[in-house]
């Protein structure tokens, strides 16, 4: 990774404003659960229902925003959705106590923050397509040192008001939103409309059932991702409410996902050199990821105490610093003006595992502990691997010339 001196000044823009929303994100994911769990009284399952319900909204979102990149425009999709999303938010601690109504609003918001997923990482990929691969991985680190601000604070808000939380995480929303309008609107006074900003669908682009048709794009890369994210539910149905029934501060679970933030900053030499010996493709990079995640949670099932957990997060990270940016590189590289429909959809695909894990995983806490809860993530990791695995066999070219590339 180049230092941020090598990139244009509206990239270092784009990342602070991605920095900023990603630290609001963030403080809701570790809250959620814990709120529901503590604040409201409700059990680990009723947890993992809205959690269901939000992923459920989540597909439908990515879906969506990679479907009507084309159709709407850019700008509206991403500033419309991320509005939406701050204003969700904003009316939480006003209807936690009407439940289904909570867990609607959920879905909703689910829905609104994933419509935006595919349209910037499709966005950034065509309009830097030059350093794309190199920028998608500098998005991430940015992102992910958000996510660590932003659970670092989880805790520490958590003590104080989680309706704090969610007034916090809406104004960033709001934030980013106000960003990018600033942002596309200069953008289309100096160049033009953006050029993948029209209504309707430029006649080169071709139509969603052709799109469909080459699953080795997609599907094999999408079923990986389900199971991957499937597993990963462990650290919210599992890990979250094992550290409150063991008595720790609540804080020692962002304390984890700090963590997260530090390794994915300090160890880019070490997914680098992971990269550069045996794993010089994108498709390459996910099968190591999932081979990480698999070695997180055995540790899991093996080491029930904290020490495990950090050694634990310490090898997840290394799988996510792998995966996030190997996905949408591979789509880009090698999909052309069909990238932001394959983005939606293989995020849509991933995101079902995100919605069964964390109600499923929190029936079996619920009854169990935290043992079958590590050991169904086991089982989804080998899954990941396998998919992962399969998809790399049937993109064999596609692969070999990324390697090619990258040698070169």
């Amino acid at each position: 990774m180049r230092w941020l001196d090598d990139y244009p000044k509206e990239v270092k823009v784009f990342l602070g404003a991605s920095l900023i929303n990603a630290a609001g994100s963030a403080l809701m994911w570790p809250l959620i659960t814990m709120y529901i769990f503590e604040e409201l009284g409700r059990t680990m399952s009723d947890a993992g229902l809205v959690v269901l319900v939000q992923s459920l909204g989540g597909i439908f979102g990515q879906l969506v925003g990679g479907a009507l990149y084309h159709r709407v425009g850019v700008k509206r999709l991403i500033v419309g959705s991320l509005a939406l999303n701050a204003a969700g938010l904003a009316t939480l601690p006003f209807i936690s106590g009407y439940w289904y109504v909570f867990m609607a609003m959920m879905g909703f918001i689910g829905f609104c923050n994933a419509v935006s997923m595919p349209a910037i990482q499709a966005f950034i990929g065509f309009r830097f397509a030059a350093r794309r691969s190199e920028l998608f991985n500098v998005v991430y680190v940015a992102n992910n040192i958000g996510v660590a601000l932003g659970t670092a604070l989880s805790g520490v808000l958590a003590e104080i008001s989680y309706h704090l939380s969610f007034i916090l995480n809406g104004a960033t929303s709001a934030v980013f939103a106000v960003y990018f309008f600033r942002y596309l609107s200069r953008v289309d006074r100096e160049e033009g409309e953006v050029h993948l900003s029209k209504r309707k669908r430029s006649p080169d682009t071709p139509p969603a059932a052709a799109l469909l048709r080459d699953t080795r794009i997609y599907l094999y890369i999408g079923m990986g991702t389900m199971f991957l994210w499937f597993g990963n539910s462990i650290w919210n149905s599992g890990v979250s409410p094992f550290i409150i029934e063991s008595g720790m501060e609540k804080s020692m679970y962002s304390l984890l996902w700090t963590l997260n933030g530090i390794m994915i900053f300090v160890a880019q030499p070490l997914t680098t050199l992971i990269k550069r010996l045996c794993a010089k493709s994108s498709s390459a990079q996910l099968i190591a990821s999932g081979i990480f995640y698999l070695a997180a949670y055995v540790v899991i099932l093996g080491i029930q105490n904290y020490g495990g957990m950090v050694l634990a997060m310490i090898l997840a990270t290394l799988g996510e610093m792998l995966m996030s940016p190997a996905i949408p590189a591979f789509i880009a590289d090698h999909s052309g003006k069909g990238a932001p429909f394959y983005i939606g959809l293989v995020g849509g695909i991933g995101s079902a595992g995100r919605v069964v894990g964390p109600y499923a995983m929190g029936v079996l806490y619920d009854g169990n502990g935290l043992s079958p809860v590590a050991w169904l993530a086991v089982s989804a990791a080998i899954g990941c691997v396998a998919f992962y695995v399969l998809h790399l066999v049937l993109n064999r070219s596609r692969v070999h010339e990324a390697e090619l590339e990258y040698s070169a």
